[in-house]
This record gives structure tokens, sequence and C-alpha cells, in this order.
């Protein structure tokens, strides 16, 4: 049946096909002399490699460096700036040594401080974001193919992190590997001692060659040091290499993961009550080949994931929420489908613009897991289990996954099938297909089939270009099988430095309709374009660097062409050499609604404003304030105002952080909205307080309360976290919801959860 709809829809994809495929070899046939880099970047940018050496000899992995083994490592000395100046030497050395057994590869790593009181290290708790704290990282790439690899992260207190590249320059953080990491301070600095199991990693055995680098960032000084850049980017496209890695052993290759979670539920008020389960849960990690992994979970439960961030909506479109179940991040890269996302404004390169919502950047994506295992109402929907085989087999990204979702009051039992296979053609271009067939939040009958292909060239006239298309279609029970696809291309100049910037064209048709993936809109067309350059200032100023930038988006209607909404701006954020930054932005908005919107509805019911159909202009002003986040004292502040609709609004947002010690950290982060209509004046604000008390790098508490004024609701959750060491935890966790019906801010309870789980990591 699938091969059947797969030939339904090749003619309407072949003229696209054809455009790609020209565009890819145009640019692959540009002469020699316009794809070379000046002489200058060549000197400094050489690949550089090493030959690591197997050795054997015993590790304690205690951050201290001691063992004679690592006297006979490859010793790395020749890291280079990066940020302030590239290719300058450091003003502080870094020694790395690097080997590896049969079964691990070993790092260790000596940063020296001059001043060691400059060292900053407020993480204690693992697993979160080092994003302020001084840090060592290891980026390997052990296809060698500058696209795809991992990121491995360790602060001075030994704290972890980790992370999948994506899109190249794209980190998905909320993975999760096993690995070792210990880091001690002393004198003159401070040392970290690094093994990663290479059970933890796929690899072709076949090849003794990886893409290696590392990185060494001084938060204090702003100082990004690594042994191999290019443009200022440090990514899997700019890695050395390493030679000599032959024989390396992944065990049988099979993880075991049971656990057990034991959980109370309650709910208050009428008709409530009170339950309690007992849930065993099996995954299952296997690694058929190095290069290829199963995975099997059974029973899946995923109470002691990280609660979402609350959002409050304003418009007219599905909001977007991330992955954090660890189940389903696993190879997440390979199921990325046609750079659906990419052009961020947090992009690592700088390239990304606030102009296009991440919901807009998100919409068509063929396959969302989020929709799995959670109803439209969000009601959470037990996963009986599932099966996923992703990896790689020879020049070939394959990557499926089956899940058995259980039935509810409204939605039958479900089998949800994604497949994803993607070509490596040589070492720039890739060509990929996608199918999904199941309905996670529905019984109606619901296929996708998807190509994508993507050419990337970092030598460019001496930058590194992009280019991506898509074409997708889908066919769902009682839609009409017309206006059913969505496509488009993207255009990436994604540098550091010098001119930046992207063009991003998507059509989603009406009837398209991915029951696995998200929509956040259709019967649109839309064009995301930003073009900028950043400037570097002198070595020494106080300012670091200036982007001047132009962003826009538009959306049309595709039935007659009207423009649905579109925006536009000329933005200039300046960053300093103590870590903060100042962002200014002028825009212009424009809205055609066709009907009326209900922009505010209380929680009461007992008033609602609605915005009127019709076309709106409106101009605002944007400012922001970011402040680095080695300091006790950090955070955020922007502010935007001016027009709206046919009104005014004022909306200030942000957080603080307050880090006396790095035991214990307190977030207060805020959102208000200030609206002033003729149907009726409002004010939306959302608060959240976050703690987080480390006892020890393995044992943290942390609590979060969030509200809204929109719902009233007021939401509690507390989690006590032990990790003994990489794949052993348990959780405590507490979810309380209050609501204040009467808006007098007395709250109610509505519904509690207490859970008790436990999860240990077998490795054979």
């Amino acid at each position: 049946m699938l091969v059947v709809k797969f030939w339904s829809w090749c003619h309407r994809a072949f003229f696209l096909w054809v455009f790609s495929c020209l565009s890819v070899a145009c640019l692959g046939l540009l002469p020699g002399s316009l794809l070379a880099q000046s002489a200058a970047q060549t000197q400094n940018s050489a690949i550089k490699s090493i030959e690591i050496p197997v050795l054997s000899g015993e590790v304690s992995i205690d951050g201290e460096l001691d063992e004679s083994v690592w006297s006979r490592a490859v010793l790395i000395e020749d890291l280079h700036q990066v940020f302030p100046e590239e290719y300058v030497a450091p003003s502080e050395p870094t020694q790395v040594r690097v080997f590896y057994s049969e079964d691990a590869l070993y790092i260790g790593a000596v940063m020296i401080e001059s001043n060691p009181d400059a060292i900053v290290d407020r993480v204690l708790r693992q697993g979160q974001s080092l994003s302020g704290d001084d840090v060592f990282a290891v980026i390997l790439d052990p296809y060698l193919d500058r696209r795809n690899g991992y990121r491995f992260e360790v602060n001075p207190n030994g704290v972890r992190w980790e992370g999948l590249f994506q899109n190249i320059i794209e980190v998905e953080g909320n993975w999760q590997g096993i690995w070792e990491v210990r880091a001690q301070r002393h004198a003159e600095g401070w040392t970290a001692e690094i093994r990663i199991p290479f059970q933890s990693l796929s690899f072709n055995p076949d090849s003794s060659v990886w893409g290696i680098n590392f990185n060494r960032i001084r938060r204090g000084a702003n100082e990004n040091i690594a042994w191999m850049s290019y443009n200022r980017e440090i990514n899997p496209s700019t890695s050395g290499t390493a030679t000599g890695l032959e024989g390396l052993r992944q065990g049988v290759g099979l993880d075991v993961v049971p656990s057990m979670t034991v959980r109370r539920n309650r709910k208050f008020g009428p008709g409530g009550f009170e339950e309690n389960h007992y849930e065993p849960q099996l995954d299952v990690f296997y690694k058929v080949t190095p290069q290829l992994n199963a995975s099997l979970t059974l029973n899946t439960d995923f109470s002691a994931v990280e609660v979402d961030d609350r959002q409050v909506n304003l418009t007219r479109f599905n909001l977007f929420f991330p992955e954090r179940r660890d189940f389903f991040l696993r190879d997440v890269d390979i199921f990325e489908f046609g750079q659906i996302g990419s052009g961020g404004f947090n992009n690592v390169s700088g390239t990304g613009s606030p102009a296009a919502s991440n919901p807009a950047r998100q919409n068509a994506r063929p396959f969302f897991s989020r929709k799995i295992g959670l109803g439209a109402d969000g009601q959470i929907i037990d996963l009986v289990g599932g099966v996923k085989l992703s990896g790689r087999v020879g020049d070939w990204n394959v990557g499926s996954l089956l899940i058995n979702q259980d039935e509810t009051d409204s939605i039958d039992a479900q089998n949800i099938f994604v497949g994803r296979t993607v070509l490596n053609v040589g070492s720039r271009t890739q060509v990929g297909a996608i199918v999904t067939d199941g309905n996670p939040q529905g019984n109606e009958d619901n296929t996708l089939v998807g190509t994508d292909i993507r050419y990337r060239n970092t030598a460019f006239y001496g930058n590194t270009v992009e280019f991506s298309s898509f074409y997708q279609q889908t066919e769902s029970e009682g839609i009409a099988n017309r206006d059913n696809a969505s496509y488009g291309a993207n255009f990436f100049l994604p540098n550091a430095q010098r001119w930046q910037g992207l063009y991003q064209y998507k059509r989603v048709e009406e009837n398209f309709n991915p029951a696995v993936g998200y929509v956040n809109a259709s019967g649109i067309e839309d064009h995301h374009l930003n073009f900028g350059y950043r400037h570097f200032l002198e070595p020494g100023a106080f300012h670091r660097s200036v982007l001047a930038v132009f962003d826009g988006y538009r959306a049309d209607n595709l039935d007659d062409g009207s423009l649905n909404n579109a925006n536009f701006g000329i933005r200039v954020s300046t960053f300093t050499n103590t870590n903060d930054g100042y962002f200014t932005r002028w825009i212009r908005m424009q809205e055609n609604l066709r009907s009326s919107f209900v922009i505010y509805r209380a929680s009461d019911g007992s008033r609602t404003v609605t915005i009127p159909a019709g076309k709106y202009t409106w101009d605002e002003g944007f400012l922001g304030f970011q402040f680095g986040g080695h300091r006790r004292w950090s955070g955020n502040l922007f502010f935007q105002g001016g027009e709206y609709y046919n009104g005014n609004r004022f909306s200030k947002n942000g957080f603080v952080t307050w880090r006396p010690n790095r035991n214990f950290a307190l977030t207060f982060n805020f959102n208000e909205n200030r609206i002033e209509l003729p149907e009726g004046n409002f004010t939306v604000r959302l608060f959240g307080l976050n703690s987080q008390y480390a006892f020890s790098s393995t044992l943290s508490w942390n609590n979060l309360i969030q509200y809204d004024n929109v719902s009233e609701n007021l939401g509690i959750n507390s989690r006590l976290h032990w990790i003994p060491k990489a794949g052993q935890q348990a959780f405590l966790v507490l979810n309380w919801g209050l609501i204040d019906t009467d808006k007098d801010n007395s709250f109610e309870s509505t519904v509690a959860d207490l859970s008790l789980r436990f999860n240990y990591t077998f490795r054979f």
C-alpha cells in the first residue's frame, strides 16, 4: 500500500527534485579558484591530524592524570583562540593527552590558569547547562562525514553535559550518553579526566580515521579556545582528524535498563479519587553493528521527565514544545528532515532570525515525537512498547521507529511507524526520504511520504554555504487527496563573522495533515529572509562585535494570494568582552484577519476580548539586555512596545539568576503583556521561580513553581535526583496543581502526583 502511495506523488516531486539537483550541481561545479580559501585562511585552518596510540594500563577516572599511561599518550598543545581573535595564541595554555584501549577513548586535559580565582564553576548539578561556566569539551565525528557527531563537556566541578550535533551547527542537548569524567582544581588551574566507552558511540569499524576536536572556554575572560576552527565555528565540519583507531570493541553491545516506578495520584474536589500504581519498565539497547542501534521499550513511563516551561499564547497559531524523553532522543539527528526548524534566533553561528517564530519555523515537520503518548487535549496516553532501529549502513543513515500506543476512551490503540533514510553522496551532499504511518491523536488512517536533499560547502569564497529542499505529501482518511502537499527550499550562509544570512521558502497546502508531525498553519506559503554583517572590533576593546541585520517574514494565503501575516525589521546587536549583549530592533507587523480572533479569555469565562476581522499594520520597538552567566547575578531583560492591532501593547520579559555558590541557584523569570484595545484592555502575566540545590555532583533537589493569570493555574514540580554514575539514577518527583477559580488569591488543590522511580543500566 505504501509503495502505491509513494508512486502517486512522485510526479509532483519531480520538478522540485530537478531544481534541487541542478542547484547542487551548479554549486559543486564552480571553478576551483572560486571555491578555494584565501592563502591566509588555508594556512590557519589547514586540517590538523593526530595519531592516537592504543595503550594498556590501569586508569582511575579521578581527575588527577597521575597514572604512568598518560605520559605515553599523544600530547596536543597547539590550540588557538577562536574568540576574541581567531588563530592567535591563547592567553593561557591548554594541554590535552589522548589514547585509547580496546573498549574506550581516554582524554586528559590540563587547563592552566595563572589566576585560579578567575575560574568560573558555578554549576554543580549534573546534566545542567554549562553555558555560564568554564568548560572543556571534546567533539567526535566517528564517521568523518563533517556533518554529525557528539559533543561532550565538563566543568571544573566534574559536571557532565553531552549533546548530538544536528544540522551540523545545532546541538540537541537533551540526549544523554553514558561516559565517565572527573575534574580537579589545583594551584595552576584545573584538570579533567574523561573516559568515553565505544559502546556509547556509533562508528564505522572499517575506518580508523575519525573527526576530533577540543574546545576550552574561559568564561571570565570571555575567551574561546580550540584545536581546530574555521570562520570562528567549532563543529564537526571544522574538526581535525584522528588516525590509528583500530580494533575497537563494544563488548556484546547490549544495555539492559530495568526501571520501577511507584506512583500515587490524587484528584481533589467533587469526584476526587486516590490511586496507587506500581509500574515496571524495561528498556533494551543493542548494537546490531558498531554503526546500527536497536532499541526496545516496554511499558514506557515518562514521569521523571522535566516539565515544560509554561507558555501563554497571544497568537492565532499553535505553540511548539521540545521533546525531552530519552527514548525518542536517541539518534534524533537521523530523523531530521529538510532542515525544517533551522534558522532560530539563538543559532550557534549567529545566523538566526527573530522574524519567524519557532512554531512558524517548525511548521510542516513530518515527525514530531511529542504527538506520541499525548492526546490533543494534553492527556497522557500510555505507551505499551516500542522498537527503534537507527544508525549507519554503508553510505546510508537509516532510522525506523514503531510504537504501540494504548487505547483511551476516545482513541483506539495505535501502531505508529516512522521510517527515515539518507544517502550520503560524497562529502557535501545528502539525499533522503521519510515515511510515517499512524495517527496518535485520532482514529483516522494517516500516511506521509517525503523526500529531501541537502548540500553544504565549507570553502565557498572563504565562507560556508548550505542549500536544501524538500517535498512531502499526506494521505488522510476523511480529507480530500488534493492540496495535501508541503514543499520548500532553504539557503544558508551560516558564518559567525562577516556576511551571514538565510532565505527559506515553504508551502503548506490546505489539506496537508501529518498526524505524526507538527503543523502550525496550513493553506499558506511563506518566505523568511535574514541578511546581515558581523564586525569584530580590535582586540582589547570593550565591545567585541557588532551585528547589523535585516529580518523579514511573510506568509500568504494560498486560496487567493492575499496576505496572511508579515513582519520585517532592522536590528543591531552589540556584544562585549564581558559576556554581555545589547539588542535593539524596529519591527513593522502586518496581520490579515479573515475572521475575528479571540485574543483573551478569562479563566472563569466572565470576559473575552475579540479582535475584529480586518487588515492591521503597526510598528513596535524592541530593546534588550543580556548579562553574562559567569557572574553571581546574571540574566536578561527585554522590552517591546508600540502599536498593536488597533490598540497598543507594552511587554517585558526576562529572568534573573542568583548563584551565591556552586551549590545553590535561584532563578526568577517573568513575562508580562499589557494590552490596550478598543474591544477591551487586559494584562497577561506569567511567573516562574526555580530553586536548585546540589548537595554534590550526584545528588540535587530542584523546585519549580509556575503561574499565569490566564488559566489561574499554579503548578509545583519538585524533583530529588540522584545519579551515582552515568546510567544509574533515581527520582523522587512531586507534581502539584492548584487553581484560583475566583481570582481572589485563594488557591485550591486540583491534582497531585508523587512518583518514586529507579533505573539501572546493565552493560554487557
